[in-house]
């Protein structure tokens, strides 16, 4: 059995207080790339098909429960005592599970599926570590616990900063709490560890050197990106995270085939998908749900959402596309433009200043600056549907439930609230009055008005 199909368990430790970051929201839920820290976490988990999936929660776990539903087992931990005391509440939600067990961190959600395949793997080397320890080599040691080992990967000891001495807080290796062990094990080897720290909690990393005192090894598995393993308590930190993160994407986005014109004011969700040749111009949002197919071009200041635009088509600048909204090819909407659950069939404009919700636009049709199609009657959306190569007249409102029939002209200014027939023209204007004179006689009645007032 490979480390990918071996049966494991992962528990996820989610209790703590997140006190840092000042939120009535539960820490590990504030989002990166428009996915809460625990959903990134819970991808990478899913990705190896575990067993079972246990949460550990305690602050907000109302919150908690609510966000992952039917994804995850939730175990209670109250009071806090420390991050072993956290791994024994999940004992019974893994009685009788056999395998083995990941211990992973809410606010640690960038840990890749490889890096766990890697410890899974390490655990069942030929030498049969007690537990496996994920550690990284920071710039900056801080305050993280360290990993004391030899060249081989094998652990002399496990120490927290807070008691550790200073020649081991000189060591660069870095504890960052992730473990793999056999279920069977850790349940025996926690309750062995005792809570005589600085602190006064029950440590997780003291398994390590109850196993130690034992005579068992444990083996320390070290990732090459220090920045996977990063914690996130506090609204910089997430910031940080965030930042490292768009980083990231924007460098894979260029080097399969997009072009970026400004890549630091282009800014990613999770699961931006971008076709080749395609252009993105400065201070670009993307937001959950879009799909950018091959060379299309999206231009500055423009944001899109649950969205699709395919090969050809051009999106702003300041144009919003909202969810539901698609751009066949060659499709155009322009500055100014916001499309909501609307189709933009091939060839289709809207170039200025319009509003498309709840409609479908047919291939060739034109959008004249100023047109909305009014969907929402204030208790249910109504569809608009346009048909090929129709002209819609600037400053027209289109008031759904409508029908413009193919190759038919709205004349500018319409409201038009019954269907239009194909080939029709429609215009829908009050009578315009014309009265010779009548300005040049209100001004000079108002000029000597002023002047009789001493203005």
């Amino acid at each position: 059995m490979t480390a990918a199909t071996r049966e494991f368990a992962a528990v996820i430790l989610a209790a703590g207080q997140g006190t840092r970051m000042k939120s009535d929201l539960h820490k590990v839920l504030h989002p990166i790339a428009g996915r809460a820290m625990l959903d990134h976490l819970l991808a990478s988990v899913d990705e190896l098909r575990p067993g079972r999936t246990v949460l550990v929660a305690g602050h907000c776990r109302d919150q908690l429960e609510r966000a992952v539903g039917d994804r995850a087992t939730l175990a209670v931990q109250e009071p806090q005592l420390g991050t072993g005391h956290a791994v024994q509440q999940a004992a019974a939600a893994l009685e009788g599970f056999g395998g083995d067990v990941l211990v992973l961190y809410g606010d640690v959600p960038f840990v890749r599926a490889a890096m766990l395949e890697a410890m899974l793997a390490r655990l069942h080397a030929a030498d049969a570590p007690a537990v496996v320890v994920l550690g990284f080599e920071p710039d900056d040691a801080g305050h993280y616990g360290r990993i004391i080992a030899d060249t081989a990967g094998r652990i002399a000891k496990m120490v927290e900063f807070k008691d550790a001495s200073e020649e081991e807080r000189a060591c660069r290796l870095c504890n960052s709490g992730l473990m793999a062990v056999r279920a069977h094990d850790l349940f025996d080897l926690l309750s062995r560890v005792g809570n005589a720290n600085a602190q006064g909690e029950y440590y997780l990393v003291d398994i390590v050197n109850v196993a130690r005192d034992e005579g068992r090894a444990s083996a320390v598995v070290v990732t090459d990106r220090p920045d996977e393993v990063t914690g996130i308590n506090s609204r910089g930190e997430l910031a940080a995270a965030e930042a490292r993160w768009q980083q990231l994407r924007r460098e894979e986005a260029m080097a399969e085939g997009a072009s970026l014109r400004a890549p630091e004011t282009v800014f990613f969700s999770y699961d931006t998908r971008l076709g080749r040749d395609v252009t993105i111009e400065p201070n670009v949002v993307f937001g959950p749900g879009v799909t950018v197919h091959d060379n299309v071009r999206i231009r500055a200041f423009s944001h899109l959402e649950g969205c699709e635009v395919h090969p050809g088509a051009q999106v702003g600048p300041f144009a919003r596309l909202r969810p539901g909204a698609v751009l066949e090819e060659d499709a155009f909407v322009g500055n100014f433009v916001e499309v909501k659950n609307a189709v933009l069939h091939a060839g289709a404009k809207a170039s200025h200043l319009t509003y498309l919700g709840d409609a479908e636009v047919g291939a060739g049709a034109n959008i004249g600056a100023g047109t909305i199609t009014c969907n929402y009657d204030g208790y249910f959306k109504h569809k608009t549907t346009i048909g090929e190569r129709a002209f819609i007249g600037s400053n027209s409102a289109l008031v759904a439930p409508v029908s413009i029939g193919a190759d038919a002209i709205v004349a500018a200014g319409s409201t038009v609230s019954r269907d239009v027939a194909a080939g029709e023209l429609r215009m829908v204007r009050g009578e315009q009055l014309v009265k010779p004179g009548w300005a040049d006689r209100f001004h000079d009645a108002m000029k000597k008005k002023k002047a009789d007032k001493g203005g």
